[in-house]
């Protein structure tokens, strides 16, 4: 059970850093006149998903992962527990 729980801990770093790398070369979308207006920019390509689509699928789906995994490492803590 030991080995199991150090395992999640470490696959929970692995997926932070992974956000942090994913979510550092995203570019922003609030670049230039389109930002300070306040309106957002769309695509309106209907094709195979460009990069920026892919990279917020991405986090997306990673941070999924790295919410579940950090409820599974609090639970097996025993910190909620009595």
């Amino acid at each position: 059970m030991k080995y199991i729980y150090y395992l999640l801990c470490i696959v929970q770093i692995l997926l932070a850093v992974g956000l942090i790398f994913i979510i550092s070369i995203q570019e922003s979308k609030n670049e230039g006149l389109t930002g300070q207006i306040g309106t957002t920019v769309s695509s309106s390509f209907k094709g195979l998903a460009g990069k920026d689509e892919k990279l917020g699928e991405l986090t997306r789906n990673l941070g999924v992962a790295f919410f579940v995994i950090s409820l599974v490492v609090a639970v097996t803590t025993n910190r909620w527990g009595p």
